[in-house]
């Protein structure tokens, strides 16, 4: 047979700042060889919104709501840190069954983002259909939020000293209803994905990280957990009434793009039996209060504090500094999609062209966050 003497060629691509296969406008100026990344710079900054800038010209009150924002898949998750940092400051008591419902909208819409991310995963590798079943339960996580606070998406349900409502006959109905049709979803989901060779040939053995590179970069979250670290803030630096629950948190070792699935397919089995622990403690402080007592007027004790949670894409930290005024001196959020991007340069090169869109897709970006 005889050879062929065949000369790949060196190119630059940019992948985005287009929104499909980039999980928002991130772009990705990557170096190719034939197929073969043999660089890539991740380039962000086309959403940003000055967001910390917009809390520090605001009153901490009209503020809160421009935290759903940040990572818009899961919006009352980032009121929290926000109204623990500032809650630090005030040395505001907070009402046990406040803490509960907060916990219980928390878990809830982090089911509600694992299904983005799930479903979206599979639909970057061209599995269209498969994008839809999650997104169903989505819509049951999203009816809950709907009966309890009037508000879908962007929420703005927790306030400082507590919540802005009580659980009330709506909500039961909803959530039963996503309790009832989660199981079987995730049992057809796994018969659905799981063994699919096309899914297994585009994720095993693809974006590797280790333990080491994981740390070192500050991974957090899902895709710190998919490559053997055990940390999670709500076991390991547990706040609100967290460590009243005992809860597994699955770990996975191999650290590619299949862990990562897997990693968060494991979780939300996880994150149902959390919801429905933290929903039964929620029933029997019936009748209890869901405001702490707070001023009307809210100025803030000058000094700083931090508070961060386990957000859906990994730990969201947040500074507030006050000079006991009505506006924050300074904001600022500690983004985990901003950090788990970092390591894109270094996983890309050696990867073909297609396997850059599934490492994008199996990290569950939000580009929202990472441009705050």
């Amino acid at each position: 047979m005889q050879n062929l003497n065949v000369n790949s060629e060196r190119y630059t691509l940019n992948m985005g700042p287009q929104h499909p296969s980039t999980h928002g406008v991130l772009r990705i100026v990557a170096d190719f060889d034939g197929e073969t990344c043999v660089s890539a710079d991740p380039q962000i900054g086309y959403l940003h919104r000055g967001m910390e800038k917009l809390l520090e010209s605001r009153t901490y009150v009209q503020g809160m709501p421009y935290t759903d924002r940040l990572d818009y898949l899961a919006g009352v998750n980032n009121n929290l840190p926000y109204a623990l940092a500032v809650e630090k400051l005030l040395g505001v008591e907070i009402p046990e069954r406040a803490s509960l419902l907060r916990m219980l909208s928390c878990e809830i819409m982090r089911l509600a983002s694992y299904m983005v991310g799930i479903g979206i995963y599979i639909m970057d590798l061209g599995a269209v259909s498969a994008v839809f079943y999650p997104y169903q339960q989505r819509e049951y996580a999203l009816e809950v939020m709907s009966a309890l606070c009037g508000a879908r998406m962007t929420q703005g349900y927790i306030r400082f000293g507590g919540v802005q409502a009580d659980w009330n006959e709506q909500c039961d109905a909803a959530l039963q209803k996503l309790l009832d049709e989660f199981p079987p979803f995730l049992e057809m989901y796994h018969k659905l994905v799981d063994e699919n060779e096309i899914f297994l040939h585009r994720t095993k053995g693809v974006g590797v990280v280790t333990a080491e590179q994981a740390k070192a970069y500050g991974l957090t979250g899902a895709n710190l957990r998919a490559s053997g670290v055990s940390y999670d803030l709500r076991r390991d630096a547990p706040y609100c009434l967290y460590d009243r629950f005992k809860f597994k948190v699955p770990v996975q070792q191999a650290g590619d793009c299949h862990a990562r699935y897997v990693q968060r397919m494991e979780e939300c089995e996880v994150i149902y039996q959390l919801i429905k622990d933290i929903y039964a403690a929620l029933k029997e402080t019936e009748g209890g209060e869901i405001m702490g007592k707070v001023p009307k007027v809210l100025r803030v004790p000058a000094g700083e504090a931090y508070a961060q949670t386990e957000n859906p894409k990994g730990i969201m930290g947040c500074m507030v500094a006050s000079d006991g005024k009505t506006n924050p001196l300074r904001v600022h959020f500690r983004r985990p999609s901003f950090d788990n991007i970092a390591i894109y340069s270094e996983l890309m090169p050696g990867h073909k062209m297609a396997d850059l869109v599934t490492i994008i897709a199996s990290f569950d970006i939000v580009l929202g966050e990472i441009d705050a």
